[in-house]
C-alpha cells in the first residue's frame, strides 16, 4: 500500500494508519473525519492489503469479497472510480461493479451469473440480493462491508434496513468486518455501536481523523436590513450581491438552497440578472431527469460551469474539485448541514473549505453568526436510530423467507443483534411473524396476506410467486408522495413532480420546473404533458419536503448571540448588521436570552395575542402552541388560532385569556404530557398519515408494477381502509402502535418538546405588554396573514403596521 501511495507522491495520514492497523486486527469500526480528508482510501487500502494477503491475486477474478454501501445512487460512480485505481494496480484480475436502481439490465444479468469481487451498492439493492434463492452461498464469502456517509442513514429506516442486512451477512460469515465513514456526527460512540451491532467479540474501533483543514464560514451581509424583517423579506434583495460573489469567483460556485422550490426560484433570479450566463449556470435537484443531473455533475467535475444551484441532492460525498466556494441561501438550520455543505468546496486534503451564508431575513443574519460559532466549536447534532420499527421487520422477514428461508428461534436471535431491535421482545417478534404468515387478526381470510408458510422442516418460506414478485418490487423504506413524470408533448423526459401539485393545475397554467417555464397541457398514463410556455409568468412547484426546523444546538447558539446583544456587545459583523432590529426589540420589548423566556402580549383588532419564544424549532413549537392552547382552554373555554416559526409561536383569541397559568408556568408542566399532546392535536389524522408510510413499508399496500403505478389517491384509500379496519377489528395491531409512536417521536419530537418544557420551567419569565408588534412578533403575524391574504393585501397591511409603529416610536 505504501508503495502505491508513494508512486503517487502521497503520504499516509496518522488516522489512515490507525484504520489500517484496526482492520489488520480484524476489528470493525467507524472513521469520523473531515470531508475531503481521505476517508475512502483509509478503509479501502487497509481492506485491500488484508485481502491480497489472504487471497494472493491469481489470473481469475476473486468472488464477491467487499460490499460498499452508499446512501445515494449518484455517489456510486465516483466511489467505483476511486476504488478502481488501487485495485487495477494491485489486483488487475479482480473485478468491481455497481448495483443500484440505475444499473442496466444487461449488467445485472452478468452479475447474476457471477458477482464482481467488489460491489458498490445501496441498502435497497443489498436487501434485494438477500431475496435470492442462493443468497447464503453467494454472499457468505463477503469479508468486508463499508457503509459510506453513515450519518445520512443512521437516523432513518434505511439505516435500520442496513442494520438488518448486516446482521444477516454476519450470520453467513461471523468474521465479517464492518466500517462506517462519516464527517458530521455528534454521538460518535453510539453511532459506531449502531453500525457494528451487538457482537460479543472485539469491541469496535472509533477513529477520529484530525488533519489541518481550514474551514471558513462567513456571511454575505445585506445592505440596510432594517428594524423589521420576516421570512423571505431580504430574499430578492440579495440577488445582486449573490451575482457579484459568483462573478468574483475564479472557480465554480455551488449555491445551496434548503428546498427544491427555492432552488428553482434562485436559478431564475440568477438568469434574470445575467442572461449571458445561460449555459454556464445549472440547476440540480432530486426531481430532475437522471440524464440532466448527470450532465450537471459532469460539468462540475470538469469545471465547465460557473455556478450550480442545488439542494441536498449534492450534499453528499461526490468529489467536485473545481468547486472553489459554497453559498448557502437562508439558514442551514443545523450545524451538521453547514459543515457538510462547506465540505463540498476545497474537497481535497490541504485545501480550505469556504461557505458563505446568504440570509433571507434579519434573524438569519444572527443565525449565521451562531452557526459559525457552533461549527468552529464542533457542536454537531446527534443522530438517533429508530427504535424497533416493526414495518421494517415485517418486510425483512418476508425478504429472508424468500432468500432461503428461516427458522423462528434463529431469526429472533439474529434480529436482536441489530441495534434498533436490541430490546425487541419475543412477543413482538411473534406478532410480526403471525402478521407475515396470515395478516394478523383481521386479514386471515385474504390469501394475499398469507405471505410466508412453515414447511415440514420448520422453515418459513415464500411459496406464492406473485407474492414474491410484489415483495421484490416493494423493497425499501423511502416513501414519498406518488410522483408523476413530466414530459414534453413532442417527447422527452424532464423529471418528476409530486402528483398533488399537478392535480391543482388546469390546462394552460404555467409553472417553473427544471429551470424552464412550462405550460401544462394534460395528464395521461400517470404522466404530465407540457410544452414550453410563451408567457413569462408562472408558479413554482411545491414539494412535500417540509421546512427544515432549527436544531437544538443551533437554537442554543442563537440565544447565546442574543445574550451578547442584550449586554450591548455587538462584536460580530452580523450582530452589527442586525443591530437596528435588536435595539428596536430592546426598546419595544426585551431581547430573549438563554436564562429567560420572553412572553409578549398584544391587543389588536383581531383580538388578544400571546407570543412565547423558546427557540426550539418549528416542529417543537407546533406541539407547544397546540399544548398551551389546549391547557389554557381547559381552564377557561376559548378558541385560538396559532402561528409558529423557528424562534417562537403566537396564540390569538377573540376573547381575552387568563395569563395566570402562563406566568406561574403551570402550562409548561411535563406531567400528563403525552395525554395532553395527543388530546391537543388531531392525533388520529397525524397517525393515519404516518400509517400510510408504514403500510407501504410493511407490504400491506402495493405501489404497482413497473409502468402501471397506482395513484396517490389509490394508495391513500388503501392504507386508509387498513387503518380503519385495524382500529375496529384488530386494536392490538402493533403497526397502529408504531404509527402513534412515530407521530410523537418524529412529527412532534416529543423528546425535544419535553426537554423544552423543562427549560422553560427553569428560566426566568420576561413578561412584556406590547403597544405595537415587536420585531420578534411581527414575523409570526406575517406567517398567519399569508394563509388568508393575497401578496398585495399582505403588503398593504404590513405598510400600515410599520407606519403606525414608526410614528409612535420615532
Amino acid at each position: 500500500m505504501q508503495a502505491w501511495l508513494a508512486g503517487r507522491g502521497w503520504n499516509a495520514f496518522e488516522f489512515q494508519r490507525e484504520v489500517w492497523q484496526a482492520i489488520a486486527e480484524g476489528r470493525s469500526g467507524m472513521l469520523h473525519a473531515t470531508t475531503g480528508s481521505g476517508k475512502t482510501y483509509a478503509v479501502w487500502l487497509g481492506m485491500l492489503a488484508q485481502l491480497l494477503e489472504r487471497h494472493p491475486p491469481a489470473k481469475s477474478a476473486e468472488p464477491l469479497r467487499v460490499v460498499w454501501l452508499t446512501p445515494m445512487r449518484a455517489l456510486a460512480s465516483d466511489t467505483t472510480k476511486a476504488l478502481t485505481e488501487p485495485l487495477g494496480a494491485l489486483a488487475p484480475a479482480w473485478t468491481i461493479g455497481q448495483r443500484t436502481g440505475d444499473t442496466p439490465s444487461a449488467e445485472r444479468a452478468r452479475q447474476d451469473r457471477r458477482f464482481p469481487t467488489v460491489l458498490v451498492t445501496t441498502p435497497e439493492s443489498l436487501t434485494l440480493m438477500l431475496t435470492r434463492d442462493e443468497a447464503r452461498s453467494e454472499l457468505q464469502g463477503i469479508e468486508y462491508v463499508v457503509v459510506d456517509e453513515w450519518h445520512e442513514l443512521i437516523g432513518s429506516k434505511r439505516g435500520v434496513q442496513a442494520q438488518l442486512a448486516l446482521a444477516r451477512l454476519r450470520r453467513f460469515n461471523p468474521g465479517l468486518v464492518t466500517w462506517g465513514l462519516s464527517a458530521t456526527l455528534g454521538n460518535l460512540e453510539q453511532a459506531t455501536q449502531v453500525l457494528c451491532g451487538l457482537q460479543p467479540d472485539l469491541p469496535p474501533k472509533l477513529v477520529r481523523g484530525k488533519i489541518d483543514k481550514t474551514l471558513v464560514i462567513d456571511t454575505l451581509i445585506p445592505p440596510d436590513p432594517g428594524k423589521y424583517s420576516w421570512a423571505g423579506h431580504l430574499g430578492a434583495r440579495m440577488q445582486q450581491p449573490v451575482v457579484d460573489e459568483i462573478a468574483r469567483s475564479s472557480g465554480t460556485t455551488l449555491v445551496f438552497t434548503n428546498v427544491r422550490s427555492q432552488a428553482e426560484i434562485w436559478y431564475q433570479l440568477l438568469l434574470e440578472a445575467k442572461p449571458e450566463w445561460a449555459g454556464e449556470i445549472a440547476l440540480h435537484h432530486g426531481s430532475l431527469d437522471k440524464a440532466t443531473r448527470e450532465w450537471v455533475e459532469q460539468g462540475l467535475k470538469e469545471g465547465r460551469l460557473r455556478a450550480v444551484v442545488a439542494t441536498s441532492s449534492l450534499d453528499l460525498g461526490v468529489d467536485f474539485l473545481p468547486v472553489e466556494r459554497v453559498l448557502q441561501i437562508g439558514s442551514p438550520k443545523g450545524v451538521a448541514r453547514i459543515m457538510q455543505r462547506a465540505g463540498r468546496s476545497g474537497h481535497a486534503p490541504g485545501r480550505a473549505s469556504r461557505l458563505t451564508l446568504v440570509p433571507t431575513h434579519t434573524m438569519e443574519i444572527i443565525e449565521a453568526a451562531a452557526a459559525r460559532r457552533a461549527a468552529y466549536a464542533g457542536r454537531v447534532e446527534r443522530r438517533e436510530a429508530p427504535d424497533k420499527p416493526l414495518d421494517v421487520l415485517v418486510q425483512h422477514l418476508v425478504t429472508i423467507a424468500l432468500g432461503g428461508g428461516f427458522r423462528p428461534d434463529e431469526m429472533f436471535a439474529e434480529v436482536c443483534t441489530a441495534w434498533s431491535y436490541r430490546e425487541l421482545t419475543r412477543a413482538e417478534f411473534n406478532w410480526a411473524l403471525v402478521f407475515c404468515e396470515r395478516g394478523g387478526e383481521s386479514l386471515n381470510a385474504y390469501p394475499d396476506y398469507h405471505r410466508i408458510t412453515l414447511d415440514e422442516d420448520g422453515v418459513y418460506r415464500v411459496r406464492d410467486r406473485a407474492i414474491a414478485r410484489r415483495h421484490k418490487l416493494g423493497i425499501g423504506t423511502i416513501v414519498s408522495d406518488a410522483s408523476m413524470q413530466v414530459k414534453y408533448m413532442t417527447g422527452g423526459n424532464i423529471g418528476t413532480i409530486e402528483e398533488g401539485f399537478i392535480a391543482r393545475l388546469r390546462k394552460g397554467d404555467c409553472f417553473f420546473f427544471a429551470g424552464r417555464l412550462l405550460e401544462f397541457i394534460r395528464v395521461q398514463d400517470m404522466a404530465a404533458y407540457v410544452k414550453k410556455a410563451t408567457r413569462n409568468k408562472g408558479t413554482v412547484p411545491t414539494w412535500q419536503g417540509s421546512k427544515m426546523a432549527l436544531s437544538t444546538e443551533m437554537g442554543d447558539a442563537v440565544l447565546e448571540m442574543m445574550q451578547s446583544a442584550a449586554q450591548g456587545d455587538f462584536f460580530e459583523p452580523e450582530l452589527q448588521a442586525a443591530r437596528p432590529m435588536l435595539e428596536t426589540q430592546a426598546r419595544l420589548s426585551r431581547i430573549p436570552t438563554p436564562g429567560t423566556v420572553l412572553v409578549e402580549t398584544f391587543r389588536s383588532r383581531e383580538g388578544y395575542h400571546l407570543y412565547v419564544y423558546p427557540f426550539a424549532g418549528r416542529h417543537v413549537h407546533l406541539g407547544l402552541a397546540s399544548l398551551l392552547a389546549w391547557r389554557l382552554a381547559k381552564e377557561r373555554p376559548n378558541t385560538f388560532s396559532m402561528s409558529v416559526n423557528d424562534y417562537g409561536f403566537e396564540l390569538v383569541s377573540a376573547e381575552e385569556f387568563d395569563l395566570a397559568p402562563v406566568l406561574d408556568k403551570r402550562v409548561f408542566a411535563t406531567a400528563d404530557l403525552l395525554g395532553d399532546v395527543l388530546a391537543s392535536l388531531n392525533s388520529s389524522e397525524l397517525a393515519q398519515r404516518r400509517f400510510r408510510e408504514i403500510a407501504r413499508v410493511a407490504g400491506l399496500v402495493f405501489s404497482g408494477y413497473p409502468g402501471q403505478p397506482k395513484s396517490a389517491r389509490q394508495l391513500q384509500a388503501s392504507s386508509g381502509l387498513f387503518f380503519e379496519v385495524f382500529r375496529k377489528y384488530d386494536s392490538g395491531n402493533l403497526l397502529l402502535t408504531q404509527a402513534d409512536k412515530e407521530v410523537l417521536s418524529q412529527e412532534l419530537e416529543i423528546g425535544r418538546l419535553r426537554a423544552t418544557l423543562k427549560k422553560l420551567g427553569a428560566r426566568t419569565m420576561d413578561f412584556v405588554e406590547l403597544r405595537h408588534p415587536s420585531p420578534m412578533s411581527l414575523p409570526l403575524m406575517v406567517e398567519r396573514f399569508r394563509e388568508k391574504l393575497t401578496t398585495e393585501q399582505l403588503s398593504t397591511r404590513l405598510d400600515r403596521i410599520l407606519r403606525d409603529m414608526e410614528a409612535d416610536t420615532g
